[in-house]
C-alpha cells in the first residue's frame, strides 16, 4: 500500500540551501519509493523583499545582512558548494551563494511564475523551480530578468505568451503576498522549511538519511 504524503516546500529561488533541500528531499523519496509518494508543491518565501531590480554585490550584502567577515562568506560558499556537489548540482565557481554573475536578485516575479505553474501541474511548476535554481546558481542568470523568466517557462512547457502577460501585469500578486505572510504567520521566518501534511516542519538543508527517517516515520504514523 503505498501512502502520498502532501509537501509544501517553502523556499526561495535565490536560496542555495533550498538548493540543498530540495536535492536531498529528492533522493529521499526516491529511497522510500513506492512505499511512500509526495504531492508537492512549492510555496514562496522572499529573502530580500526590498531588493531592487539592479540586485546587489553577493559579498557586500551576506556580509551586511549577517554581520560576517569576507572570509567567513566565502568559507561558508565553499561548504555550500561541497554540498551541492555531492547531491549531483553545480553551484558555480567561488559563488555558490549568489549565482555566478555574485549577486543576488529580487525574486517576486518568479514566485508569481511558479505560482501560476502550480495550476499547470506538479510537474511543470517542479520544473520551472529547478530551472530556476540552475538558471541563477549554475549559469548565473538573473532570476529577475523577465527574459530569462520566459526562456525557463518555455523550456518547461508553459505557455510563453501567458507567462509574458502574467510578467507585464500584477496577476498572481496578490496570491503571492498571501501566501508569504500565511507561512511567515505559522512562524517561518527562514528557508527552506518543509511542511508535511500541514503539521510537521523539518527544516533546513538536512541530509538525505533525515529527510528518508522523516518521510518513513510520518508515513507510519499519519
Amino acid at each position: 500500500m503505498t501512502t502520498t504524503l502532501k509537501i509544501d516546500f517553502v523556499s526561495d529561488v535565490a536560496c542555495p540551501w533550498c538548493v540543498i533541500g530540495l536535492r536531498a528531499l529528492d533522493q529521499a523519496l526516491a529511497r522510500v519509493s513506492p512505499d511512500v509518494t509526495a504531492d508537492l508543491h512549492f510555496q514562496p518565501f522572499e529573502l530580500n523583499p526590498t531588493m531592487g531590480p539592479e540586485g546587489q554585490d553577493i559579498t557586500e550584502h551576506i556580509t551586511q545582512k549577517y554581520g560576517i567577515s569576507v572570509a567567513q562568506a566565502e568559507a561558508n560558499r565553499e561548504a555550500i558548494r561541497q554540498r551541492g556537489a555531492a547531491l549531483g548540482f553545480t553551484f558555480s565557481g567561488t559563488n555558490a551563494a549568489g549565482g555566478g554573475r555574485s549577486r543576488t536578485y529580487n525574486t517576486f516575479d518568479a514566485h508569481r511564475l511558479l505560482h501560476w505553474a502550480e495550476s499547470a501541474g506538479e510537474g511543470q511548476q517542479k520544473a520551472l523551480k529547478e530551472g530556476l535554481f540552475k538558471a541563477y546558481f549554475t549559469d548565473g542568470e538573473s532570476p529577475a530578468s523577465h527574459d530569462v523568466l520566459l526562456k525557463l517557462a518555455a523550456e518547461v512547457g508553459l505557455d510563453a505568451v501567458r507567462a509574458a502577460e502574467i510578467l507585464n501585469s500584477e496577476d498572481y500578486a496578490a496570491e503571492v503576498r498571501e501566501r508569504e505572510q500565511f507561512y511567515q504567520s505559522q512562524g517561518i521566518h527562514s528557508v527552506p522549511a518543509i511542511i508535511i501534511n500541514d503539521k510537521h516542519l523539518i527544516s533546513g538543508g538536512q541530509p538525505v538519511e533525515v529527510f528518508e527517517q522523516a518521510l518513513r516515520q510520518i508515513a507510519a504514523q499519519d
